[in-house]
């Protein structure tokens, strides 16, 4: 017998790492946000409805379905067309060589609606006589939260990037300083990142920017007949080649100055000749949206979660009350990863959860660091703090992230992560966001993290 093979040293590398997103008149998109905004219009009369709206769309047509129980009365009708409108999808002309046809009208679209109630088996099992504590999760599945310590809100750069390049697209359009945009776009970033050899990642340069926006007819199309209701002086579309300028200093260099990074400098620093552009490569892009696509809600789950980083599970986000885990368990899953590293427990964190359909405790608790993990605790003592701190069981998740508020097509479009909690009217957005603050635990030792655990109530909480 030879001698046994010797572990390899853990060694800095560089690689290439590359996300995506879309903006809000993908067509996918268009059908999260119609979806969501079915679940708002439920929530805000009947905090308890169960609702799992599905949403489709091609041409001039959207179409919502799904098993919807609730006392609220919905006109269907009118939230499609205010969330088609809200995009700006208004005008739709049926041929292909139109360059007047924007993919979708908000005015003369179809809506089609096809909306049954929850089964009654499933609402047997998961709710029906249960106290709000005990309420089972919705259905199976397995669920991931992901953080890293690169940018101030703990999200991956490159898709962070990415969602804020499609929000600046649309913000510049929505504002008329790029009037001749379309709701239409994608967005992909390419990050060169150095992995250290504690297993954190660092990015060091921006290797690649790619843009597809659907854009008005270069040098033909006036303001007065792209936009609704603008009565400012007329003038007319640039050229491609002025339009990627413009989208250059202003969606792509303004995105980068408004990303910092961990360091407190703005990610533009990571940009510059060595970037490489490519601005609506295909050539023009006017054909666009549902015209030029079919949309389907849930289609976009890794732009909705960590642009490729950690893990997914599977499971789509919009259309679903909070006893859908899918949702709510993703939303508790980022909140404690994101806690791990902004309290300095470790430079990344991957969390997963697992459910049974009609059972309230989660099946398992999953934490990777990646060997991030920092001073004394073990990743088996982190995994126990988060035992500690958090509650999972889907009623607690509801209760904790005030989930059964009216407030989820914000968040149905550039991304459900990194985003900022904020208050609205009473209304709590984005609370998964806070992370908890943990850092007491940084200077104990395992000893003391099990103590506290058996002191603790978790086995309410938790299976064991």
């Amino acid at each position: 017998m030879g001698e046994p093979a010797q572990k390899k040293a853990r060694t800095e590398r560089t690689f290439l790492f590359s996300s995506e997103s879309v903006n809000e008149g993908h067509p996918d998109k268009l059908c999260d946000q119609v979806s969501d905004a079915v679940l708002d219009a439920c929530l805000k009369d009947d905090p308890k409805c169960k609702v799992a709206c599905e949403t489709v769309t091609k041409d001039n047509m959207v179409m919502v379905a799904g098993e919807i129980t609730t006392q609220a009365k919905i006109d269907y009708e009118k939230v499609v067309r205010g969330v088609v409108a809200h995009i700006g999808f208004d005008s739709y002309v049926d041929d292909l060589a139109s360059v007047d046809s924007k993919g979708l009208s908000d005015k003369t679209c179809e809506v089609l609606v096809r909306i049954n109630k929850q089964s009654p088996d499933i609402a047997g099992g998961v709710h029906v006589g249960k106290d709000d504590m005990d309420v089972g999760a919705g259905d199976q599945g397995i669920m991931f939260g992901y953080a890293s310590d690169e940018t101030s809100d703990c999200m991956p750069l490159t898709h962070s990037m990415a969602t804020r390049l499609g929000k600046m697209l649309t913000d510049v359009r929505k504002s008329g300083e790029l009037w001749w945009l379309r709701p239409d776009g994608k967005t992909q970033v390419t990050i060169e990142y150095l992995q250290h050899k504690d297993g954190s990642v660092e990015p060091k340069k921006i290797h690649t920017v790619v843009i597809s926006t659907q854009h008005a007819e270069p040098l033909k199309a006036s303001r007065t007949k792209e936009c609704a209701g603008y009565t400012g002086p007329d003038m007319t579309a640039p050229s491609m080649e002025d339009m990627n300028k413009e989208i250059e200093e202003k969606v792509i260099k303004r995105t980068l100055q408004e990303i910092k990074l961990k360091n407190g400098q703005p990610a533009l620093t990571l940009y510059g000749s060595h970037t490489h552009l490519h601005i609506n490569p295909s050539g023009k892009f006017i054909i666009g949206g549902p015209q030029g696509d079919a949309g389907l809600t849930g289609r976009k789950i890794i732009i909705d979660t960590y642009g490729g980083w950690g893990a997914h599970g599977g499971g789509a986000f919009s259309g679903k009350d909070p006893t859908k885990v899918d949702r709510s368990a993703a939303y508790i899953c980022r909140q404690m990863a994101k806690s791990v590293v902004s309290s300095g427990l470790s430079a990344r964190c991957l969390v997963q959860l697992s459910y049974a359909i009609g059972v309230a405790k989660p099946l398992s608790l999953f934490v990777e660091t990646y060997g991030t993990e920092k001073g004394q605790l073990s990743v088996d003592d982190i995994t126990n703090v988060l035992k500690i701190e958090f509650d999972c069981r889907p009623g607690a998740i509801a209760q904790s992230l005030a989930l059964r508020e009216p407030k989820y097509q914000d968040t149905a479009a550039y991304c459900h992560f990194g985003r900022e909690a904020v208050t609205k009217n009473g209304i709590k957005f984005f609370e998964w966001e806070n992370a908890k603050d943990l850092k007491k635990y940084a200077s104990m030792s395992s000893d003391q993290v099990d103590a506290a655990l058996k002191g603790s109530t978790y086995l309410k909480k938790w299976v064991d």
